[in-house]
């Protein structure tokens, strides 16, 4: 990553990275990106990197995910792009689903 990337994505990290809401989810934000938690029961938002990460549900074990106004589903271990972001699935399980959201 370029000095200016880096930059600009920590000033991101500072100004949204732990800015989260809603159900209880956790974020953890570093300079590559931001690990969502999601509790899988309840309204599962989080605001980070400037977008709202929302978990609409599991179906088959690959979760559907609204990430900057795009619906999106990642199988565990999968990736897809939404919004300009990667976002990956590391983990589901019956309690929880974990989330990687990267620029």
């Amino acid at each position: 990553m370029n000095r200016r990337a880096a930059a600009v994505l920590t000033a991101l990290v500072l100004s949204f990275g732990a800015a989260g809401c809603g159900g209880g989810s956790q974020t953890s934000c570093a300079l590559d990106g931001c690990t969502i938690t999601f509790p899988r029961s309840g309204d599962s938002r989080v605001s980070v990197l400037g977008v709202e990460a929302r978990l609409v549900g599991v179906v088959n074990g690959a979760a559907e995910l609204e990430v900057a106004g795009q619906q999106i589903t990642v199988p565990v271990g999968g990736q897809a792009d939404a919004g300009g972001f990667t976002v990956a699935v590391d983990r589901v399980t019956d309690t929880e689903v974990v989330v990687r959201v990267a620029p």
